[in-house]
């Protein structure tokens, strides 16, 4: 029965990550320029990104093979859970863990700079003067080389390093708890420094654009139904079109006769219609193209279902604003509980013993961990939605360094250096997401899942208590559990004994990270309030150089939505207006 069960988890696993490789390659196409599309860099940005979800959706895999040696109902131990049985199984879970977390590292750290310099010499490099492949072998690994001492540094400089010192007369350390967490060799210790600065630095790029993306992908969403369709656009563009090259036709004849040509006033509003024209001209293109004419029967077919679907954004985006708020409200619960009642504060990372406040999230995982795989599925998609708003938030600001713009993600528009840099930002962002989900968002679920523990001695020496007949004995458990039972019964996830080992070895991370957590809510509250009374400005230069996507944006994008544009999408026919639209938007090119 263990095996099977066990099987099943591992299979549940296998079964995500084969659905994770089809969201990193989702991600990659969608964002990826088709005209620079290379097989080496789209490979390194697919893998690295599976690489990356595989490891954070590895923590409900770890809490549910934990949790399957208790029985939560009685608060003991399986009959099979022998000590010898459940460290198999944790020492299994500690390989895989730091298999994955050594890949991410090696992903990050080496191989994706070296795919950078790889297709960076061979995008420079004139044809006349092209390198063979082992030439440019040789180039990206000169170059490289710095990143091959970086993480040598890294690593000597973990393997050396001293354990955190106790303050004196602090006895708070000398608890079980702390002992467990300190006892390591210095291998262990040099891959937990060096994955503690990985996630420190990924939590200073999280706090700022995760941040940011959680606030602006739900509203993004709301926002994004069209205030007109298409067949309405082509309509009122046709007309703003004649209605220009009418009023060209005028200026043209008023010049006729004169020997100095138009004033500069003619001139001037006759160059703005130059270029209000080449502007309708494409935007009726695009209407054209939208609306499928003079396409095959199936495209024709997914507008129209596209078209169909489109009021669904408008909900998925109330449903997503109500799920970042829920987030935002248990972390900040979470948050205040740890500043207020930690075990020894800043000396161990802000470790919080057991919760003292009601939190919401946190409570939804324990009861759903109760019947697997309920809670990977929650937990799938809320790993799933803080990684689509880190790429929102990566689209929407850029990759920069301080106010200077090195990089635009778009969608379509992408460069493979790009591509390379937004990957490398996303690793260490999903590390900083792994801590903030394990130790903020859920902590009791990350840590022992539902497993109880009877609190109550043992009628005889060498026995498991009962409490078959004192519910209310029943106790969840928690790392400062004082009854020597839940020793025996509580097993922590390797996942939060890994992410504690850093903040009570290294308490410099654990400080960061843990106030970071308030700077990630302040970025958030700011930025969403922002965006609920601003609407988004459009480039109109980058409208010009990227048309079918960013024109459509600029030109559709409004705060006043209705489910007529559908409609007329749908059904393809045109109602008469005032043409009110065109006079605006006309107003808006010429402000």
């Amino acid at each position: 029965m263990a095996l099977i069960q066990t099987s099943l988890i591992w299979v549940a696993y296998a079964v995500v990550v084969g659905l994770l490789v089809s969201v990193a390659s989702v991600f990659v196409f969608v964002y990826q320029t088709p005209r620079e599309r290379g097989a080496l860099v789209t490979i390194i940005c697919i893998l690295t990104t599976s690489s990356l979800l595989a490891t954070i959706l590895l923590l409900p895999v770890d809490v549910a093979l934990v949790s399957s040696t208790s029985l939560s109902s009685q608060g003991r131990k399986k009959d099979w859970a022998t000590p010898n049985e459940v460290d198999k199984i944790v020492r299994t879970l500690e390989i895989v863990w730091y298999t994955l977390y050594s890949l991410d590292a090696i992903l990050c750290l080496l191989v994706v700079p070296f795919t950078y310099f790889f297709h960076e010499d061979y995008d420079e490099e004139p044809a006349e003067f092209e390198q063979t492949l082992g030439e440019r072998l040789w180039g990206a690994f000169k170059y490289t080389i710095g990143f091959v001492l970086f993480v040598v540094i890294l690593f000597l400089t973990g393997f050396f390093a001293p354990l955190a010192k106790q303050a004196k007369g602090d006895g708070r350390k000398d608890l079980d708890f702390f002992k467990h967490l300190l006892s390591e060799n210095r291998g262990e210790r040099a891959l937990t420094f060096a994955l503690g600065l990985l996630i420190t630095l990924g939590t200073l790029i999280y706090v700022i654009y995760t941040g940011a993306g959680l606030a602006l992908l739900p509203v993004a969403l709301i926002k994004s139904a069209p205030s007109i369709s298409a067949p309405s656009l082509a309509a009122n563009t046709a007309s703003q079109l004649e209605q220009n090259r009418e009023r060209q036709r005028q200026l043209d004849g008023r010049n006729e006769g004169r020997e100095n040509g138009l004033d500069s006033r003619d001139r001037r509003e006759l160059e703005s219609l130059v270029r209000e024209e080449r502007t309708l001209i494409r935007r009726e293109r695009l209407a054209a193209e939208s609306s499928g004419e003079d396409r095959r029967w199936f495209v024709k077919t997914w507008i129209k279902i596209e078209a169909i679907f489109r009021p669904l954004k408008l909900i998925g985006g109330l449903v997503l604003l109500i799920l970042a708020l829920f987030i935002f409200t248990s972390m900040l619960i979470t948050a205040i509980d740890k500043a207020k009642n930690s075990i020894c504060g800043a000396h161990c990372g802000y470790i919080l013993g057991h919760i003292n406040i009601f939190q919401p999230v946190n409570w939804i995982f324990v009861k759903a961990a109760k019947v697997f795989p309920v809670d990977y599925a929650i937990f799938f998609l809320l790993v799933l939605f803080l990684f689509c708003a880190s790429v929102v938030g990566i689209a929407t600001i850029g990759i920069r360094f301080l106010w200077v713009t090195l990089f635009k993600i778009r969608k379509g528009h992408t460069s493979p250096q790009a591509l390379l840099m937004a990957t490398v930002m996303l690793t260490l962002i999903v590390l900083a997401i792994n801590y903030s989900v394990a130790m903020i968002v859920a902590p009791q679920y990350a840590t022992f899942g539902p497993q109880t523990f009877c609190d109550r001695s043992p009628k005889h020496p060498g026995e498991q208590p009962d409490c078959s007949d004192h519910r209310s004995a029943i106790k969840p458990c928690t790392e400062l559990a004082e009854n020597p039972v839940a020793k025996d019964v509580c097993t922590p996830s390797v996942s939060s004994t890994f992410l504690n080992r850093i903040t009570v070895n290294f308490p410099f991370f654990g400080v960061v990270l843990f106030w970071a957590q308030f700077a990630f809510l302040g970025v958030y509250i700011v930025v969403f309030l922002l965006t609920l009374f601003r609407t988004p400005k459009f480039d109109q230069e980058q409208l010009d150089r990227d048309l079918e996507e960013e024109e459509e944006e600029g030109l559709l994008a409004s705060t006043g939505r209705r489910f007529g544009a559908t409609w007329q999408d749908i059904t393809g026919r045109v109602k008469k207006s005032n043409n009110s639209y065109g006079t605006n938007d006309t107003n808006a090119e010429h402000a």
